[in-house]
């Protein structure tokens, strides 16, 4: 028996954990308190570990489809017939005729992060998709905005604030969302034993909200009209003070101007009054914090309230100072390796949406696969992501991936979508990978390094993910003309994870290596979060441009926002602590215990259409229609109903034996492509209207 450090990969948190070993088995995973960041926290989920390892449903070796189902293949055999395949498309169709998704896991992997990347660009395709644009996208553009780089982030110093402000986040849920808080409930006892305050706005009362000081309903997608107002009054009692390096203030305050508390209160239903006092508060606390996650940034105006926050953090002081929101200064900088970003290079063919860092939108993936002309999708790639739940009108994405005349899945399972792919590689899982959080140290609340060996040996069958994209990478640069980059790209392919981790922590700030770190396997506390500004702008002028054309060119449209119809509902999602998107239902551990599908239903709101708790009702959209069972919660604002998303695992073919047997329909069947940010180009799925009526089809109807 043996006792081994690592760290779970399945969330943000990246929390240490101990894992213990028996005859080559895993038998008990429980929190590490050497973990300096961490401290001995661990949620249900680091101890699937063990399920993903163990799951009879998980692949292990190549499989490609036939008229007889599916087969297995040789790793050879299989690259050669995926990158036959694709690049026979492209010589056919063009280079943009494959296009390319990238899932959520891919993040939490440190050899997707390594190799993913060169792979993908020796396709040269510009149909490239991820989650980012249904999750954090606006996060990512108001820091390319205004401070310089897409993943120059400012996170809350939670563990020196006095004053909270959190809006469309449920951390308790979470562990924390691009705010790496492990542990983030002792963190908020720890606030509050300090006198500090926690304010939560939100259009449900989350288990965060619960156990903050104060908690307000907030119609969903108003968010930017409390944010606006909050600047409003700041800038109108005077307490505005921006650091030497800031311009922009005066055209701010003029944007702002028509945005009086009163008038978000009407739009948003959080009172003048509240509004006023919040934003007194905040511009008068010792130290203040402002927060918005997937509510705020997963709704039309997303990218709206994301600038607004970092305004707001600005305009009162608290950006770049200990206790209010500061920049992570990370062993291996992120940043390096990461282009600044860019806005609008290409568009969409269909619709002409914008590209973000080299992506689309992935609300047009659909339209792109089903529209015939040139630059059409024929082909797809997907890596670790199940848009068919995950993203918007998966109904349709579904019918289009059907359609592919070919598609490749770098993933573990056959799930609702990776059942229509012709091959699939399936990558080790984690406990069999060595680990560095490159990202999510980038996003810490507290300055740490951790290096993981594998916890156990890989079979010599298996391959790791990077190794997969190693492969599919150096056989695609030899279908390409000689270059000087073919010569780079090849050397960069065969670098393993920990030679290019090492090189990162070498010429990192504090001088570290792999070989320093194993000798503390527990992590190394880096200390808090330090001032940097203006220095670690990425903008030349080394300055903080407020008053944003993209943004403030947007508010027009926020003014022509209007209240819902009188028998209309607005949709919002929610997380779980058990859940993590669609891809842990197939942990039995995670998804025993109470089912938590169901559609959440203000009372009222139930008895003025006649429903009741427990009835099974229909929830329709402009996308769609799904029927689910509703149940009554005094913690719903009045006017608003949630439904989780991942749900939906009933689609024929996908082999899921545990998920399978999950009740619930996809919320994404009934959110629409239609519903975006149109400046970040995200996908809106909090704030979609809806109505709610007695009985209904099938889920799958």
């Amino acid at each position: 028996m043996t006792v081994r450090r690592t760290s779970c990969n399945l969330c943000e948190a990246i929390c240490g954990v101990l894992v213990t070993v028996e005859d080559g088995r895993v038998t008990d995973i429980r929190g590490d308190e050497s973990d300096p960041l961490s401290r001995g926290h661990i949620c249900p989920k680091a101890v699937a570990l063990r399920d993903l390892q163990e799951d009879p449903d998980r692949l292990t070796t190549p499989v490609r489809r036939t008229a007889d189902g599916w087969q297995e293949i040789g790793w050879e055999a299989a690259y050669e017939l995926v990158v036959g395949r694709l690049t026979g498309i492209q010589r056919e169709h063009g280079r943009n005729a494959v296009g390319v998704y990238l899932g959520n896991p891919n993040v939490h992997s440190l050899g997707a992060l390594t190799h993913l990347p060169t792979m993908v660009r020796q396709l040269r395709t510009r149909n490239r998709f991820s989650a980012t644009s249904i999750d954090q996208l606006p996060h990512m553009l108001a820091a390319y905005l205004l401070y310089g780089h897409q993943l120059m982030i400012a996170v809350p110093d939670i563990d020196r604030t006095s004053y909270l402000l959190m809006l469309g986040a449920n951390p308790l849920a979470s562990n924390g969302s691009m705010m790496t808080a492990p542990g983030f409930g002792k963190r908020l006892k720890e606030l509050r034993k300090r006198g500090g305050k926690v304010v939560v706005v939100d259009p449900r009362r989350t288990e965060t909200a619960a156990v903050s000081d104060e908690h307000h309903f907030v119609r969903p997608g108003t968010d930017a009209a409390f944010l606006l107002a909050l600047i409003h009054q700041v800038i109108s009692d005077s307490q505005a003070r921006v650091a030497a390096y800031v311009d922009g203030l005066a055209a701010v305050e003029a944007a702002v101007e028509k945005w009086t508390p009163e008038r978000a209160a009407e739009i948003t239903g959080i009172p003048a009054d509240a509004i006023r006092r919040i934003a007194h508060e905040f511009a008068t606390a010792e130290r203040a914090a402002c927060y918005g996650r997937v509510g705020v940034s997963t709704q039309q105006f997303g990218a709206i309230c994301q600038w607004a926050i970092q305004v707001l953090n600005i305009i009162t002081g608290n950006l770049d100072r200990p206790g209010g929101t500061m920049f992570p200064r990370p062993a291996v900088n992120a940043l390096l390796g990461l282009g600044r970003g860019h806005v609008g290079a290409w568009k969409s063919r269909v619709r002409g949406l914008p590209e973000f860092g080299g992506e689309l939108p992935v609300s047009t993936m659909a339209e792109e696969i089903l529209t015939p002309g040139e630059g059409q999708i024929r082909a797809m790639v997907t890596v670790a992501g199940n848009p068919v739940l995950s993203t918007p009108d998966g109904r349709r994405l579904d019918e289009a991936l059907g359609s592919l005349e070919f598609m490749v899945a770098v993933d573990p399972y056959i799930n609702e979508t990776t059942r229509h792919a012709d091959v699939i590689l399936p990558p080790a899982p984690p406990l069999e990978r060595d680990h560095y959080d490159v990202i999510f140290h980038q996003l810490a609340v507290r300055n740490t390094a951790r290096w993981n060996d594998a916890v156990l040996p890989k079979p010599a069958s298996a391959r790791h993910d990077w190794e997969i994209f190693r492969d599919l990478g150096l056989a695609l640069v030899r279908r390409t003309p000689w270059s000087r980059r073919r010569v780079q790209t090849t050397a960069r392919l065969r670098l393993s994870p920990r030679r290019i981790v090492d090189a990162g922590l070498r010429i990192g700030p504090y001088r570290l290596s792999v070989a320093k770190l194993r000798r503390t396997p527990g992590g190394i506390d880096l200390g808090p979060m330090q001032p940097a500004l203006p220095g670690a702008l990425h903008q030349k002028s080394k300055r903080i441009e407020l008053a944003q054309p993209m943004i403030l060119d947007d508010l027009p449209r926020l003014d022509a926002l209007t209240t819902v119809a009188p028998d209309e509902l607005l949709l919002i999602g929610r997380r779980h602590l058990r859940n993590n998107n669609s891809w842990m239902h197939n942990s039995a551990r995670l998804v025993k215990g109470k089912p938590r599908h169901q559609l959440l239903m203000h009372p009222d709101d139930l008895a003025d259409r006649d429903l009741t708790d427990g009835q099974l009702v229909t929830v329709t959209s402009a996308a769609g229609a799904v029927s689910v069972e509703v149940a009554s919660s005094n913690d719903m604002m009045s006017g608003v109903v949630s439904l989780p998303h991942g749900f939906g695992h009933n689609h024929p073919g996908a082999r899921l034996s545990v998920a399978s047997q999950v009740p619930g329909p996809s919320a994404n069947d009934i959110t629409d492509t239609a519903f975006i940010d149109p400046t970040a180009g995200t996908a809106a799925v909090n704030g979609v209207p809806v109505t709610v009526t007695a009985g209904g089809p099938s889920s799958r109807e």
